[in-house]
């Protein structure tokens, strides 16, 4: 499949209003049964930093022991945002009280106030996704050279990062991410702030708002630290190292999610956004987010029933199935491709020089993962 031209995309209200007769009334209906997920995954974390906080009476050639729960609990880091996430689209339940008290404690341990991501995710991001007004896009190469933009060229995968750079990458661009939209929305707001790549604005009301989740975020950043009793070591090995891990996770998801796909100012989610496919017991731990197109078709659906979308796709959008990547292959892809707009369909690197064409633009006929995993023809 060539790259339709815009005439021929596809409004996301087009595929929801055709797939949904297809869907059971279950899907549409919240599943609780990820409140006590999210509830496993947060003692997972107190757990861990209960012991953690008794790390100093450990021999140090055993404090390595510690290093496997860490692993989990980064596990559990991406856990919560992920059903924070489901929440806060109102797929786990519909009471307003509920979310608002449960996601500023599971968006927390990601300095993410809720109120913020429901403007930035919720109703800019998916209603906008990969136009110019989307926040979660590519900057352009026409874009200022700000430090978010000179951030992306050094730390995002690309065929010029270097390794440290890609690693601390993995482990710091949620954190990057949150604080150039946190002090967009509470610094400039309505203003122009050159350090996002799209501007966006809250109402005063949610302004405030963010900042007073902000401040309790903070006071329960530095009560663990202090609970961790500011030890170097436990601060390490309980702190830096799960969170990090657990933001490389998420993010390992967010940059497969839309940033190999051209820019649309029509919706359409096969086009502007990516799924790929990871062992299935990965996407039983993360609520089947590596079907994130499905997803941008049904913001609000139980996570549950996302193969099925993907099942009732194939019969209808047969053509269109390239949006389907294995997790090797699309990392393979950011890799190869560079990290800037040149123009919708046209990738760039930060001097302009680089010429790739946006690989989804490469299928020479829909429906084959092969063919997206194409090479892209890189020009000087």
């Amino acid at each position: 499949m060539t790259h339709p031209a815009s005439n021929h995309l596809i409004p996301q209200a087009t595929y929801a209003k055709q797939l949904r007769p297809l869907l059971p009334k279950a899907a549409f209906e919240p599943d609780g049964s990820k409140l006590v997920i999210l509830i496993v995954n947060a003692a997972i974390l107190l757990l861990g930093w209960g012991i953690a906080a008794q790390l100093d009476h450990w021999p140090t050639a055993l404090l390595w022991l510690y290093l496997p729960f860490a692993v989990i609990m980064g596990n559990a880091v991406i856990v919560l945002l992920f059903a924070g996430h489901d929440l806060m689209h109102g797929s786990v339940t519909r009471s307003g009280r509920l979310v608002r008290l449960v996601t500023l404690f599971s968006q927390a341990i990601l300095w993410m106030p809720p109120t913020l991501w429901k403007t930035l995710h919720n109703r800019v991001h998916h209603n906008n996704t990969n136009a110019v007004a989307d926040p979660d896009r590519n900057y352009r190469h026409e874009e200022p050279n700000v430090f978010g933009k000179w951030a992306q060229h050094m730390i995002v995968p690309s065929p010029t990062v270097t390794l440290p750079g890609l690693g601390l990458g993995m482990a710091t661009s949620w954190a990057l991410y949150t604080f150039r939209h946190l002090a967009a929305a509470l610094l400039f707001n309505q203003t122009y702030c050159p350090h996002v790549t799209a501007q966006f604005s809250v109402k005063p009301e949610d302004r405030r708002t963010i900042a007073m989740e902000l401040i309790l975020i903070v006071l329960l950043h530095v009560s663990l630290l202090a609970y961790l009793q500011f030890d170097p070591i436990k601060i390490v090995l309980a702190y830096v190292l799960p969170i990090g891990l657990g933001y490389a996770g998420m993010i390992f998801y967010i940059y497969t999610n839309h940033r190999l796909c051209p820019m649309t100012e029509v919706n359409d989610p096969l086009i502007n956004s990516v799924s790929i496919e990871v062992p299935k017991i990965v996407d039983l731990l993360h609520f089947n987010f590596s079907y994130h197109t499905e997803h941008h078709i049904f913001p609000g659906l139980n996570s549950n029933y996302y193969p099925l979308v993907r099942d009732r796709l194939a019969v209808l959008y047969p053509d269109r199935m390239g949006y389907v990547v294995p997790a090797g292959k699309a990392w393979r892809l950011l890799m190869e491709t560079p990290g800037h707009y040149l123009d919708e369909t046209t990738f760039t690197d930060w001097e302009g020089n680089a010429r790739v064409s946006c690989p989804s633009l490469n299928l020479e006929m829909a429906g084959t993962t092969e063919a997206l995993s194409r090479k892209p023809m890189a020009q000087g």
